[in-house]
């Protein structure tokens, strides 16, 4: 990895921090442990998923989604950019949803991937509404067709 761009272990915006999943936030979600810097709802099973791809040392991993002081989701990459391109899967806790933290945590996060010179695209279901709404407000707007799952892929153009 020590040829790959490195984002930040800390990525912050106006309402939001994106912090990196360690190891031991992802053997508790695994085991079903609690923190107590951890919505009463979180982590919900897509995040559970996904502090199964944490890699230590890996700075594209799974980050929690942090508002105030709990975390309420979680955003990450699957991996390094491979030919300069990675995706990134979100999500949140019901109640963090419809007040534009998805889209702030997302904005975020390809602020710091766009400075690096890594395209992002995300792979969403067609009738999830609220997730297509939140990929275009952050500018992903070249449609690639569908994934083995019937998923859209969305990517995000380079600034």
């Amino acid at each position: 990895m020590s040829d790959q761009p490195v984002l930040p272990a800390m990525i912050r915006s106006e309402r939001l921090r994106l912090v990196l999943m360690t190891p031991a936030d992802a053997a508790d979600m695994r085991a079903g442990r609690h923190q107590d810097r951890w919505h009463p709802d979180y982590p919900r099973p897509d995040d559970v998923d996904a502090a199964g791809m944490l890699r230590a040392g890996d700075s594209w991993g799974p980050r929690h989604v942090v508002l105030g002081v709990q975390a309420v989701g979680s955003i990450g990459c699957y991996g390094p950019p491979v030919d300069g391109e990675t995706e990134v899967g979100y999500g949140l806790v019901e109640a963090a949803r419809g007040a534009g933290v998805a889209t702030e945590a997302l904005r975020a996060l390809a602020a710091e991937v766009d400075g690096v010179g890594v395209r992002l695209r995300a792979a969403v279901e067609p009738h999830n509404r609220a997730s297509m709404r939140v990929l275009a407000k952050c500018g992903f707007t070249q449609l690639r067709g569908s994934d083995e799952d019937g998923n859209l892929v969305m990517a995000r153009p380079q600034p």
